[in-house]
């Protein structure tokens, strides 16, 4: 073989290669669930009315939620493995998207359909090193800035808030609405709008028409959980009438 055929042959070769790759990344792609819209829920044992969470999240689910992200920031790593592994198969069961909250290894060890990490995270780059592509990956942002940049390094929907003051995560100033209008208009991955939402306000963000609205503590702690969940539905479907 001359040493044209030979260069020739390897470069086809090559091409070949990244051909395959770009392929599988296009399929990984297709295939990744879609993050459903509408309520997004988040547990809070510390505000649940002394409930557990399987008890409140079995509610939930009864009551139609089909989103749901674990977020417990006080319980030891083999309480949240052991409540996630539960809270997996009750998502299974009832067609939830699960999602975990910062922890990476607990989200690939049950299998959830996503992780969600924060600013000061690991790098979402190197998050999708390690769960792969088929995973989502969200990520809370607080300005226009790190919207951007949530997009540009590949987040799969983005955290908008908190919109109001929250106890759930003081740490961080409220955004207000000028933000989470500027993400609607601005950002084309989905938004999640976050951060002291209730029935009493959830009007004046689903006006917006973010793709997702989370609500937290009012859902956790409240002693009707459906009649709950079914007013801030009502609430967000006659807004958009």
């Amino acid at each position: 073989m001359s040493i044209a055929v030979s260069k020739l042959w390897k470069d086809l070769m090559l091409l070949k290669s990244h051909i395959a790759r770009k392929s599988m990344r296009v399929t990984r792609a297709i295939m990744k669930k879609q993050l459903p819209k509408g309520l997004y829920a988040i547990t809070a044992q510390n505000l649940s009315n002394g409930r557990d969470n399987i008890t409140v999240v079995k509610e939930m689910f009864d009551s139609g939620i089909k989103i749901l992200q674990y977020r417990e920031k006080q319980k030891s790593k083999l309480e949240k493995f052991k409540e996630c592994e539960i809270i997996k198969k009750l998502s299974d069961e009832y067609g939830v998207f699960f999602i975990v909250n910062d922890d990476i290894d607990i989200a690939l060890a049950v299998k959830s359909g996503g992780v969600h990490i924060g600013q000061d995270d690991l790098p979402i780059e190197k998050a999708r090193e390690i769960v792969g592509g088929d995973m989502t990956i969200g990520l809370s942002t607080h300005n226009p800035a790190q919207a951007q940049a949530a997009v540009s390094k590949g987040a799969d929907y983005i955290g908008v808030g908190p919109i109001f003051k929250t106890f759930t995560k003081s740490s961080v100033e409220p955004v207000g609405f000028q933000y989470l209008d500027y993400c609607v208009k601005n950002i084309k991955i989905p938004k999640v709008a976050i951060g002291g939402i209730k029935i009493s306000n959830i009007k004046s963000i689903s006006k917006y028409n973010p793709e997702n609205i989370c609500m937290v503590s009012e859902i956790t702690s409240s002693n009707n959980i459906k009649e709950t969940i079914s007013q801030a539905q009502e609430q967000m479907n006659t807004q958009k009438e």
